[in-house]
């Protein structure tokens, strides 16, 4: 599930929102938070969610850095604190899709409104 803030809850800012690729080159996408995102219990709740059409979102990276079992481990999560970072190594085609970070640290669990479109670039 997708979650959008609202005024007073831990704000993320994604960058790039696009990011057109050729297959076999390497994206990384940043995500910001307005508040540290590590918990009391010494967790940090950052997750990477990807929405395809026509399917239910996925969730990749639990926790900063951990992989959901059956994701390739071209997908790798980093970053501490209120900065975070997904990157994608050798991008395929069906790698495609909205990818956004999501937090549960706090409550309500939040994520970037409008995620970063990965997609291939047909002008290359």
């Amino acid at each position: 599930m997708i979650f959008a803030g609202t005024s007073g809850d831990v704000v993320l800012t994604q960058t790039p929102l696009s990011e057109p690729v050729t297959p076999g080159q390497s994206v990384s996408i940043s995500c910001r938070s307005s508040q540290s995102l590590l918990h009391s219990d010494g967790n940090t709740y950052l997750n990477w969610v990807v929405h395809k059409p026509g399917q239910a979102p996925q969730r990749l990276i639990y926790k900063v850095s951990n992989r959901d079992t059956g994701v390739p481990d071209r997908f790798s999560g980093s970053g501490s604190g209120t900065d975070f970072t997904l990157r994608i190594g050798r991008v395929e085609t069906k790698d495609a899709g909205v990818y956004y970070c999501v937090q549960s640290t706090q409550v309500p669990p939040t994520s970037h409104t409008g995620g970063t479109k990965v997609e291939r670039d047909y002008k290359s």
